[in-house]
């Protein structure tokens, strides 16, 4: 798997002021933006091209993302309609090959994206997953014993989930996820959510793998976030 898809279209709201003249994934993580930390770990792990799905400040996004130095394209959301939407724009540079998908604020590691690799074969796909005491504030993904996910549901009612396991926002996918993506039904909030999608094609029959991811994932969503990535980086360095 050498390509990766970073969805990075959002405008950030849970970070307020933050993100008014910056994109989330342009937020200054000690001296770099993080685009350019998620760049850095899928390039770690093998990745040696990158699609990235703009929208909000599209220019200032593509022009940080070249900088980097990892071969990258791009693509842009114009309509504001959806992660399926968003995801969806990267079927012709997809191609044949499975890839990664991911979003412009999850920091994970080289190693997370080496074990959904390894977790993949025979299957349609991995999805990325937290373990929580409860999965309200995310997707919930319910497997078996041998970790298949039975399904997966988008922001259970507090309290009414019997699975420990949040969607982490990382994914592997064939290029048959593309088809469900055009077919995603239209959400509650009048959007076509890449959770459907994913709902969807296992009610088709795909095959998706859970992947527990341990602690070093972080999703960087709202300034408190961001303020702990920055203290983890600092230790780090």
């Amino acid at each position: 798997m050498k390509k990766a898809v970073i969805l990075a279209a959002g405008r950030g709201t849970r970070m307020g002021e933050l993100t008014r003249s910056t994109p989330k994934p342009l937020l200054d993580l000690n001296g770099r933006p993080m685009l350019h930390h998620i760049l850095d770990r899928i390039a770690a792990a093998g990745v040696s091209e990158a699609l990235i799905v703009t929208g909000y400040l599209a220019e200032q996004m593509e022009a940080a993302a070249r900088s980097h130095g990892l071969p990258v394209s791009f693509r842009r959301q114009t309509e504001v309609n959806g992660t399926a939407k968003a995801a969806l724009l990267a079927e012709d540079w997809a191609g044949d090959d499975p890839f990664f998908l991911t979003f412009g604020d999850i920091l994970a590691e080289p190693h997370h994206y080496a074990g959904m690799r390894d977790a993949f074969a025979g299957s349609d796909g991995v999805l990325a997953a937290r373990h929580v005491e409860d999965p309200w504030q995310g997707a919930a993904i319910y497997v078996n014993e041998a970790g298949r996910v039975l399904r997966i549901i988008e922001k259970p009612p507090r309290g009414t989930s019997t699975t420990p396991w949040n969607s982490a926002g990382i994914y592997l996918f064939t290029p048959a996820i593309f088809a469900e993506l055009r077919a995603a039904p239209l959400s509650a909030r009048g959007e076509y959510e890449l959770t459907s999608a994913i709902a969807q094609s296992i009610e088709h029959g795909r095959h998706f793998r859970l992947f527990a991811l341990d602690g070093d994932w972080m999703d960087v969503g709202r300034p408190e976030d961001l303020s702990r990535a920055q203290s983890i980086l600092a230790s780090r360095a």
